[in-house]
């Protein structure tokens, strides 16, 4: 894997889920250990494929972000040894690969969610981690395919050390889908190709968002929705903790969304079109439809 060096050094992939929308398979294995077959013909749990997103992108330590009691399974996946029984097995070339992840081992933190009560909780739960940096929020159970040489990540770190603000990773989505998506509006400068964000809503009802979330440009029936990777600066923590205290939450949980509305809102942000795809692996069939496409 080619190394980039970066101003973001840091990702943060909350993993804190229940996973009840893949129930009963949640109850053997956490979803972010799900197989996938990558394009080197290489079967890898889910969040290893995510990890090394982050880390073309330049990303030097990486956070995953899970409940207590799913903890030990990460740990064993990225900092547990093989037993010597199951290395005696394995063929000369998979004793190599065996390296490669001891040393994306190393950049791997794991970090607890004492209580599941949302996204935006959960990336609160990185705080003290992350410091004062700005950094890249990926999502536990997303896969991304860059349609560039350089990945989709990557075109989101290239965003924020262009105008050193938030930025987030957007796509076109048609109006039937827009239900179970974060939804922006906003202005094109034409001078960037960024979209200089407006307002953040989070799943939107279709009449809403004809009425505030149109985008010049787009198709009638098209519009910009969230991508499902982030670029931030650490005033998010601030919005978030506060969101915390004040108990203000959007269908029961602590949203990232509302926060990032609050950051926008403080800081501006700026959303960018990024070239790819995104595989949700979150629900049973697109999980199915992401394991037969994502090695295409």
């Amino acid at each position: 894997m080619t190394e980039v060096k970066s101003q973001v050094r840091k990702a943060v992939i909350p993993a804190g889920g229940f996973g009840t929308r893949l129930f009963p398979a949640t109850k053997a294995i956490a979803k972010e250990l799900f197989p996938i077959v990558d394009r080197d013909g290489i079967a890898k749990p889910i969040i290893l494929a995510i990890a090394e997103e982050a880390i073309s992108a330049g990303i030097e330590q990486i956070a995953i972000v899970t409940r207590e009691s799913d903890r030990a399974q990460f740990e064993d996946f990225f900092k547990t040894p093989l037993s010597e029984a199951f290395a005696n097995k394995i063929k000369p070339h998979q004793k190599e690969y065996v390296r490669y992840l001891e040393t994306v081992g190393e950049r791997i933190n794991i970090l607890t969610q004492p209580v599941q009560d949302g996204f935006g909780h959960a990336v609160c739960c990185a705080k003290d981690w992350v410091g004062k940096e700005p950094f890249l929020l990926m999502l536990g159970d997303h896969i991304y395919r860059s349609t560039r040489e350089i990945s989709c990540a990557r075109q989101l770190v290239e965003v924020y050390e262009r105008v050193g603000k938030s930025a987030i990773g957007l796509t076109v989505t048609p109006a039937e889908e827009l239900y179970h998506c974060g939804c922006v509006a906003g202005t094109w400068q034409p001078e960037t190709g960024l979209i200089n964000l407006s307002e953040v809503a989070e799943k939107p009802d279709l009449n809403y968002a004809r009425s505030h979330l149109r985008v010049e440009g787009l198709a009638e029936n098209d519009f910009l929705t969230v991508f499902g990777l982030y670029l931030l600066t650490p005033k998010i923590f601030e919005i978030l903790e506060q969101n915390i205290r004040d108990g203000r939450r959007d269908r029961g949980e602590i949203q990232l969304t509302t926060a990032l509305e609050q950051l926008r809102q403080l800081e501006g942000m700026y959303g960018c079109c990024l070239q790819g795809k995104c595989f949700d692996t979150g629900v049973p069939l697109s999980y199915w439809q992401s394991v037969r496409d994502f090695r295409l």
